[in-house]
Parts: structure tokens; sequence; C-alpha cells
């Protein structure tokens, strides 16, 4: 199963078309077409000496499992946590904005509210991986290499969509 069906299944798509008062398909193509960027960045990121253990830091100290319970929720998403982890796995928000960019001009969907999304799926793809590998914020069971292992499914699933 590929990650955005994952997420589909999840109720993030859902839940993030509500907040950006988007419809559910919008929101799907949007997050199909911005999910290579962010799990190819958070493969380059913890393929670096210290990328794995920043990356794992910036999920962990972002709440681990409970970001993905953050977009699922009946609130507005706190983004600071998804900005943190896409300053992560981008380092700028050049880069950031240079992918909404091109998404926006691949998909036709609003620059804007693809720069609103990428926070919110940063958190979602990092609840998630978190929740797998069995770590939160109060257990601090996110471990590298099961924080690699996860990542490298995800990856290894990108390519059989």
């Amino acid at each position: 199963m590929s990650l955005a069906q994952i997420l589909q299944q999840s109720g993030a798509i859902e839940s993030m078309a509500g907040e950006l008062n988007i419809d559910e398909q919008t929101a799907r193509m949007g997050a199909g077409a911005l999910l290579p960027a962010i799990v190819a960045g958070m493969g380059r990121t913890s393929a670096g000496s210290s990328g794995l253990g920043s990356l794992a830091g910036a999920i962990l100290g972002g709440g681990g499992g409970s970001m993905l319970d953050a977009v699922l929720g009946n609130q507005p998403t706190p983004t600071q946590n998804g900005n943190d982890i896409l300053g992560t796995i981008f380092g700028t928000k050049d880069v950031s904005r240079s992918v909404a960019g091109e998404v926006a001009s691949i998909t036709g969907i609003d620059e804007g509210i693809l720069k609103k999304m990428l926070p919110i799926l940063a958190m979602a793809v990092a609840g998630y991986m978190a929740k797998q590998a069995g770590g939160d914020s109060q257990s601090g069971g996110l471990g590298g290499g099961a924080l690699g292992g996860i990542l490298g499914s995800i990856v290894s699933g990108l390519g059989s969509r």
C-alpha cells in the first residue's frame, strides 16, 4: 500500500481538506504530488552522517506519533512541528516554496494552498512513521534503526505505486 493510500485510509487527507477548505479530491491530488518530495527529502536527510539523528530529533521533538493525531484532530493543525520537519529535510524555506510552486504548475492547485499543505503532510508522514516505529513523545521509542527501516519501506513503497 502506498503512503498516499495509508494517509487516505487514516483520515489525514479528509482532515486536511476540511482544514484547508478544499475538496477531498484536490487534497488527494496535492498530497500525491507533494509526498514524493517530502519522502525524498527525508531519505536524503537520513542518508547523511548526522541526518537520521536530526530527522529523528525533529520527529520526536514534534511529538512523534501525536503529530498524526494533531492532523486528525478537530482543531486546526499547529503546523510549527511540520515546518520544523520541512526545515530539517529541505534546509530552507526557499526549497519548500520551490516544491509548492512546481507542484502548482503541474497540478493547477493554488500555490498558497500547497504551501499550507506541506507542513500538515510532513506532520502526517512523520507521525505515521513514529507510530509504526513505536515512538511517541512519552516513550522516546523512536530509534534511528526503527526510523530508518520505516523510511526505507516508505521510499520503496513510492516506487511501487
